[in-house]
């Protein structure tokens, strides 16, 4: 099973991006998907869910309103889109995959290797 997240970078304070994870080796509708981000120095949390299904999302407080999750099953890709981006968001981002499980914070199977994310003042 691979996860290879990608569309991180450097952007200003305001600015937008999207990140995108794409799965290969894996039922990739069989999953549920979460996005997870670890900012220097801290633990690693829980930004945003999406389920098997698509018709449900679960957003962490700190980026509700400002960040989209989305999937599509015909290219097994995950996306995360972001915006009004503060460096407060400045962090690795991880995307995961749950097979099982009603929790959307923790309990995932596999998980990528991250993409940095630098939000500038």
């Amino acid at each position: 099973v691979q996860l290879q997240a990608s569309g991180g970078g450097l952007v200003q304070a305001g600015g937008s991006l999207r990140l995108s994870c794409a799965a290969s080796a894996l039922t990739f509708r069989s999953y549920a998907w979460g996005w997870f981000r670890q900012a220097p120095g801290k633990d690693r949390e829980f930004v945003a869910a999406i389920s098997r299904s698509g018709g449900r999302t679960y957003y962490a407080d700190s980026v509700k309103g400002r960040v989209t999750i989305s999937r599509d099953n015909a290219k097994s890709t995950v996306y995360l889109q972001m915006g009004s981006l503060t460096p407060e968001d400045t962090a690795v981002y991880y995307c995961a995959a749950k097979r099982q499980g009603d929790s959307y914070t923790y309990g995932y199977d596999y998980w990528g290797q991250g993409t940095l994310v630098t939000v500038s003042s």
